[in-house]
Protein backbone atom coordinates (compact mmCIF):
# COMPACT_ATOMS: atom_id res chain seq x y z
CA UNK A 1 0.00 0.00 0.00
CA UNK A 2 0.99 3.16 -0.61
CA UNK A 3 1.72 6.04 1.83
CA UNK A 4 -1.84 7.22 1.24
CA UNK A 5 -5.10 6.32 3.47
CA UNK A 6 -6.85 3.11 2.77
CA UNK A 7 -10.00 5.55 1.30
CA UNK A 8 -7.61 7.45 -0.65
CA UNK A 9 -6.21 4.05 -2.10
CA UNK A 10 -9.78 2.83 -2.76
CA UNK A 11 -11.18 6.40 -4.47
CA UNK A 12 -7.74 6.52 -6.51
CA UNK A 13 -8.60 2.68 -7.83
CA UNK A 14 -12.37 4.24 -8.45
CA UNK A 15 -11.22 6.93 -10.84
CA UNK A 16 -8.61 4.70 -12.81
CA UNK A 17 -11.86 1.85 -13.18
CA UNK A 18 -13.95 4.93 -14.53
CA UNK A 19 -11.25 5.82 -16.95
CA UNK A 20 -10.73 2.46 -18.60
CA UNK A 21 -7.74 0.73 -16.38
CA UNK A 22 -9.79 -2.33 -16.78
CA UNK A 23 -9.13 -3.34 -13.22
CA UNK A 24 -11.78 -4.78 -11.13
CA UNK A 25 -12.47 -4.16 -7.28
CA UNK A 26 -12.02 -7.06 -5.09
CA UNK A 27 -14.67 -8.86 -3.33
CA UNK A 28 -15.07 -8.59 0.63
CA UNK A 29 -13.24 -11.54 1.99
CA UNK A 30 -11.08 -12.70 -0.98
CA UNK A 31 -7.53 -12.44 -1.22
CA UNK A 32 -5.78 -8.38 -1.07
CA UNK A 33 -9.32 -6.91 -0.37
CA UNK A 34 -9.24 -5.13 3.05
CA UNK A 35 -10.34 -6.63 6.27
CA UNK A 36 -13.02 -5.14 8.38
CA UNK A 37 -10.34 -4.60 10.82
CA UNK A 38 -8.48 -2.43 8.14
CA UNK A 39 -11.66 0.08 7.36
CA UNK A 40 -12.05 0.27 11.09
CA UNK A 41 -8.52 1.37 11.95
CA UNK A 42 -8.14 3.55 8.49
CA UNK A 43 -11.71 5.09 10.05
CA UNK A 44 -9.42 6.06 12.94
CA UNK A 45 -6.72 7.82 11.13
CA UNK A 46 -8.86 9.75 9.03
CA UNK A 47 -10.36 11.21 11.91
CA UNK A 48 -6.79 12.50 13.02
CA UNK A 49 -5.99 13.76 9.52
CA UNK A 50 -8.95 15.97 9.66
CA UNK A 51 -7.56 17.95 12.80
CA UNK A 52 -7.69 15.34 15.65
CA UNK A 53 -9.68 14.28 18.48
CA UNK A 54 -12.00 17.43 19.81
CA UNK A 55 -11.30 18.05 23.54
CA UNK A 56 -13.05 20.99 25.54
CA UNK A 57 -12.51 22.72 28.73
CA UNK A 58 -16.11 23.24 29.25
CA UNK A 59 -16.80 19.11 28.92
CA UNK A 60 -14.31 18.28 31.36
CA UNK A 61 -12.11 17.28 29.16
CA UNK A 62 -9.25 19.19 29.86
CA UNK A 63 -8.20 21.50 32.73
CA UNK A 64 -7.84 24.61 32.49
CA UNK A 65 -4.33 26.59 32.55
CA UNK A 66 -4.90 27.80 36.20
CA UNK A 67 -5.59 24.10 36.89
CA UNK A 68 -2.37 22.71 35.00
CA UNK A 69 -3.60 22.53 31.45
CA UNK A 70 -4.01 18.91 31.20
CA UNK A 71 -6.12 16.65 30.23
CA UNK A 72 -8.99 14.89 32.76
CA UNK A 73 -9.48 11.05 33.03
CA UNK A 74 -12.67 11.85 30.75
CA UNK A 75 -10.45 13.49 28.38
CA UNK A 76 -8.01 10.61 28.17
CA UNK A 77 -10.75 8.02 27.81
CA UNK A 78 -12.23 9.82 24.97
CA UNK A 79 -9.02 10.36 23.32
CA UNK A 80 -7.66 6.83 23.77
CA UNK A 81 -11.46 5.20 22.90
CA UNK A 82 -11.65 7.05 19.22
CA UNK A 83 -7.91 6.88 18.60
CA UNK A 84 -6.78 3.39 19.97
CA UNK A 85 -3.78 5.47 21.67
CA UNK A 86 -3.15 3.94 25.58
CA UNK A 87 -2.85 7.48 27.53
CA UNK A 88 -2.13 7.40 30.81
CA UNK A 89 -2.45 9.52 33.99
CA UNK A 90 0.40 11.87 34.80
CA UNK A 91 3.31 10.85 37.49
CA UNK A 92 4.05 14.33 39.02
CA UNK A 93 5.73 13.10 41.99
CA UNK A 94 8.26 10.77 39.33
CA UNK A 95 8.07 7.75 37.93
CA UNK A 96 9.35 6.15 34.60
CA UNK A 97 7.33 8.78 32.45
CA UNK A 98 8.23 12.07 34.05
CA UNK A 99 11.78 12.64 32.97
CA UNK A 100 11.12 11.61 29.09
CA UNK A 101 7.71 14.08 29.83
CA UNK A 102 9.57 17.55 31.44
CA UNK A 103 11.44 17.57 28.22
CA UNK A 104 9.18 16.62 25.42
CA UNK A 105 7.05 19.57 26.95
CA UNK A 106 10.25 21.70 27.57
CA UNK A 107 10.80 21.71 23.53
CA UNK A 108 7.53 22.54 23.13
CA UNK A 109 8.01 25.73 25.21
CA UNK A 110 11.30 26.79 23.83
CA UNK A 111 10.25 26.03 19.98
CA UNK A 112 6.89 27.79 20.62
CA UNK A 113 5.82 31.09 18.43
CA UNK A 114 3.99 32.38 21.14
CA UNK A 115 3.57 31.83 25.03
CA UNK A 116 2.70 28.52 25.44
CA UNK A 117 0.57 28.66 28.45
CA UNK A 118 -0.51 25.28 28.23
CA UNK A 119 2.70 23.99 27.98
CA UNK A 120 3.81 25.84 30.89
CA UNK A 121 0.91 24.78 33.09
CA UNK A 122 1.85 20.98 32.19
CA UNK A 123 5.19 21.49 33.09
CA UNK A 124 4.34 22.99 36.85
CA UNK A 125 1.68 20.47 37.47
CA UNK A 126 3.79 17.79 36.62
CA UNK A 127 6.70 19.67 38.54
CA UNK A 128 9.01 19.13 36.15
CA UNK A 129 12.68 21.09 37.65
CA UNK A 130 12.95 24.52 36.77
CA UNK A 131 9.08 25.06 36.32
Amino acid sequence: MSKNGLYANIHAKQQRIAKGSGERMRKPGSKGAPTAEAFKQSAKTAKMSEGGVSLAVGRGEKLPVSKGAGLTEKGRAKYNRETGSNLKAPQPQGGSRKDSFCARISGVVEHSKGDAPRAKASLKRWNCPGW
